[in-house]
């Protein structure tokens, strides 16, 4: 069974994402799709004393026609608030450093587009759940859009498996996968608690803060990655 996960890329995501990554063989990163502002291809929630905040990237956006793979920073200094951010939100975390470097490092690029990939690559990696192979959308040479642009690209890769998040379920035609011996299966979600105390718990920010409190050696242990099948899911 060779499993699929396609996404557009995400900075620095949720640990629910990682498990996604997790179950993946293959990832397809989905630069050529058009950049829809206030979605997690830019920014990410951190916690800090005060509440949730955003770790986001400025980025120049033209218009509604501007794809990922095209955006731009508006601020070269962003990267510098957001180690100190980040600082602020894990201090005292006995992995800060770990995750801090994971942030300076993405000043090894000079396009945005493949800081934000690094960004889910390097974290994914540094959690233990790393896939065996990863493809930009360009890479394929796929044209289309929407469920039969996905088939078309799990068939290349010689998929049997897609593991999705739960948004698909608006779009996928579902029983054309199972006609081509696909086997669609959605995202149950359930991270386990780390770190912080009770009230203070959200699964919803930034693996950074699961790998600064625990370190890598242990960060997989909390992603509990479990699916289920379409029939079951709708």
């Amino acid at each position: 069974m060779t499993t699929v996960v396609i996404s557009q890329p995400m900075y620095f995501p949720w640990p629910g994402f990682l498990a996604q990554l997790a179950l993946a063989d293959v990832v397809v990163w989905l630069v050529d799709a058009q950049f829809s502002k206030g979605s997690f291809t830019n920014r990410v929630q951190v916690k800090l004393p005060s509440g949730t905040s955003w770790l986001s990237v400025p980025v120049k956006h033209t218009g509604s026609s501007t794809k990922i793979a095209d955006l731009t920073a508006a601020n070269p200094s962003w990267l510098e608030s957001h180690v100190a951010k980040l600082k602020q939100s894990l201090k005292e975390t006995p992995y800060l450093d770990t995750a801090s470097a994971l942030v300076q490092g993405l000043g090894r690029y000079d396009n945005l587009c493949d800081a934000l990939i690094a960004s889910s690559e390097d974290l994914a990696s540094n959690c233990g759940v790393a896939p065996e192979s990863t493809y930009l959308s360009t890479d394929l040479n796929i044209g289309g859009h929407g469920s039969e642009r996905v088939m078309q690209i799990v068939r290349e890769l010689g998929g049997t498996r897609y593991v999705t998040g739960h948004g698909a379920r608006n779009y996928l035609e579902h029983r054309e996968f199972q006609l081509a011996g696909i086997d669609v299966e959605y995202m149950e979600y359930d991270v386990r608690p780390w770190g912080r105390a009770e009230d203070d718990f959200s699964p919803f920010v930034t693996g950074l803060d699961l790998l600064a409190h625990v370190g890598p050696s242990q960060a997989a242990k909390y992603l509990n990655p479990r699916t289920c099948h379409w029939k079951e899911f709708l």
